[in-house]
């Protein structure tokens, strides 16, 4: 073999790999795109808890009221929507506005959103975004623990659950807000009448 051929093999090889390590970096790029923005094509939770399932309890300490917390199960007979945002998020900003919306039109139905602040920052912080945003719900402090029983790739985070405590749907990422409305009329909906047979998944107190 002579050396042009060799030379010529050489090159491919190396333009092989230098294109093989950009695919690498760039899948790379895009999930880590997705974990701190909250990508708005993803609409569905990667793994934990399954639509028909019980939704996971737990306890979160609610920002506004000193030593005041809420239970999941506590709401047991109310459709819930637990909606996972951070300030520095982009699309929960967007949808923030018309979940306000939802709660003031769907509250006298049995229907509540718990805003559940996955975030460093500091409660003074969390309160003074959740205020100018003018939030109608309460907002609880996140935390580890219930990020492993609701896991995302991406925020928001919203898990629908129906009046009996189970998952009717979960989505990641920004949706419309029709698209919003129709999973909180089919958690009002679902189980309606039989809330009394049905309980919340298994307690797990994580109130910091």
């Amino acid at each position: 073999m002579n050396k042009s051929v060799i030379f010529i093999l050489v090159v491919v090889v190396v333009i092989t790999l230098l294109l093989f390590s950009g695919q690498v970096l760039s899948r790379k790029h895009e999930t880590l795109n997705t974990a701190n923005t909250g990508d708005t094509t993803l609409h569905k939770a990667p793994e934990g808890p399954p639509k028909g399932s019980l939704a996971p309890d737990f306890t979160l300490r609610v920002l506004e009221g000193p030593g005041k917390t809420m239970q999941l199960s506590s709401l047991k007979g109310k459709a819930v929507l637990v909606n996972f945002w951070a300030t520095w998020c982009e699309p929960c900003k967007i949808e923030m506005p018309w979940l306000v919306e939802l709660q003031t039109k769907y509250g006298d139905q049995g229907f509540v959103i718990l805003g559940v602040a996955q975030d460093d920052s500091s409660d003074k912080t969390i309160l003074g975004f959740a205020h100018k945003m003018k939030l109608n719900y309460p907002i609880l402090k996140g935390n580890n623990d219930v990020g492993d029983l609701y896991p995302s790739n991406g925020l928001p985070l919203s898990v629908y659950v129906d009046r009996s405590g189970k998952i009717v749907q979960k989505v990641v990422g920004l949706v419309s807000q029709s698209e919003m409305e129709d999973a909180i009329k089919k958690a009002l909906a679902e189980d309606k009448d039989n809330n009394k047979e049905s309980s919340v998944g298994t307690k797990i107190a994580i109130a910091q």
